[in-house]
């Protein structure tokens, strides 16, 4: 008598059997590329774009701020008395930099700077503000605006700047805020665009900056006395530059023009 075992054809021609009457059960295998849906989340939130638009609106939540408490009244009301000295003018220089962040003039500020608290004290709080509002616009640029605005530099201008301050980061900047007619927010966030590199941004800014703002404060120090030698020399020093620069603008235009020839 066989055995079960021998009739089967043996246990190897009984596994295959067992194999095909039992039902599969399919296994989920996850995809290679597949990520966690937190995963997914903090990868879109952190792309340059998101980046970028978290950079706008900061931008214009500082601008709605500006509207909202409108900095440019200490010109006409004075600093609050319970603020005095060194505190006051460590105070005035961090608003300084936060309102140049959010777009306010720095003329005005280097003019409020010098009425409230005179030419000396007045400098260097304006000086500690303007380095401080480009470290923070240069920061936020870098961090949240670069990656996103880099692939964009196409034009050649664009390209032509761009190279100039990554290669030559220190005078570019130099020159930039000796400049009258360059806006002190755009070059902050060109530079940040740029490859230049931090310290040659603020050592650029510090230096540049200076002949500037000296006119502005010594400006708003002596507006009371408008005939005074200081007020009118810091008035050249404001005029002048000014004139210069809007000459030269005028000229590179004009240049601009002749080197394109008549339109057809």
């Amino acid at each position: 008598m066989l055995d079960a075992t021998t009739r089967s054809g043996g246990t190897a021609a009984a596994s295959p059997r067992a194999a095909v009457t039992e039902p599969a059960v399919a296994v989920p295998a996850s995809a290679p590329g597949a990520l966690p849906l937190t995963a997914r989340c903090a990868r879109a939130l952190l792309s340059p774009w998101s980046r970028l638009s978290l950079l706008l609106v900061l931008l214009a939540a500082s601008g709605a701020c500006v509207l909202l408490f409108q900095p440019q009244r200490l010109l006409a009301h004075g600093w609050p008395p319970r603020l005095g000295g060194a505190a006051a003018a460590v105070v005035f220089a961090v608003a300084y930099g936060l309102c140049t962040v959010a777009f306010v003039p720095r003329p005005l500020l280097n003019l409020a700077a010098g009425a409230l608290f005179g030419s000396q004290f007045g400098l260097a709080a304006a000086l500690a503000g303007t380095v401080l509002g480009a470290g923070v616009a240069f920061g936020l640029g870098r961090v949240l605006g670069q990656d996103a605005l880099r692939p964009l530099l196409r034009g050649r201008l664009l390209k032509a700047a761009d190279g100039q301050l990554s290669r030559h980061g220190f005078r570019s900047m130099l020159a930039a805020r000796l400049f009258p007619g360059v806006p002190f927010w755009a070059a902050n966030y060109c530079a940040a665009v740029s490859r230049m590199g931090w310290s040659a941004f603020l050592l650029a800014t510090a230096l540049g900056s200076v002949p500037n703002t000296a006119a502005y404060v010594v400006a708003g120090a002596r507006a009371a006395a408008p005939t005074s030698p200081a007020f009118l020399i810091a008035m050249a020093c404001i005029a002048v530059p000014g004139l210069a620069g809007a000459a030269v603008a005028w000229r590179k235009r004009h240049q601009l023009r002749g080197h394109r020839g008549p339109s057809v």
